[in-house]
């Protein structure tokens, strides 16, 4: 796996940027402005200074992307490790929010005990929070990273989504 540098800017009046060049030869990054605001930006690779796009996101937002950046990369990692186990799968499920489990705990679903499935992680607007623990609570939007056999994995998808 590649290293990338991520480079973080100061700047004064206004917030932080932190961005990294792509091989393609652009810079993504994120300005925090000291407001709160959240913005995307894609910039030169030779000149960070030169925003060729931008766009503001909602803390919402943000969040969001980063589960849908996050999360794949957590599972490709997991899924990488797992190799080398035959039988052994990882999937992203969500908690939509129809969810029955919505506002409830992972205790609540019983999914080990159901399914023989673990939950390893869950992604919450951005964050991961690893091993989470039976009283932890579910809310809507959240993925969680869970590792099984295949059917083990389709009986959980079948819980979070009916119950």
């Amino acid at each position: 796996m590649a290293t990338v540098n991520v480079e973080v800017t100061p700047l004064p009046g206004i917030g932080v940027r932190k961005d990294f060049a792509t091989r393609a030869g652009r810079r993504i990054g994120v300005v925090t402005q000291r407001d709160g605001k959240i913005e995307l930006i894609v910039s030169k690779s030779d000149d960070p200074d030169a925003c060729l796009a931008s766009l503001p996101l909602t803390a919402d937002e943000a969040g969001a992307l980063s589960n849908l950046l996050g999360a794949p990369q957590l599972v490709a990692q997991l899924n990488e490790e797992h190799r080398e186990l035959p039988g052994i799968n990882t999937k992203q499920l969500p908690i939509t929010a129809d969810s029955p489990f919505d506002g409830r705990s992972l205790g609540d679903t019983a999914m080990r005990t159901r399914t023989g499935v673990s939950i390893v992680a869950v992604m919450r607007a951005g964050q991961v929070h690893p091993s989470p623990t039976p009283d932890f609570l579910f809310t809507a939007g959240d993925l969680l990273v869970v590792v099984g056999t295949s059917e083990g994995l389709e009986a959980a998808a079948k819980i979070l989504k009916h119950g």
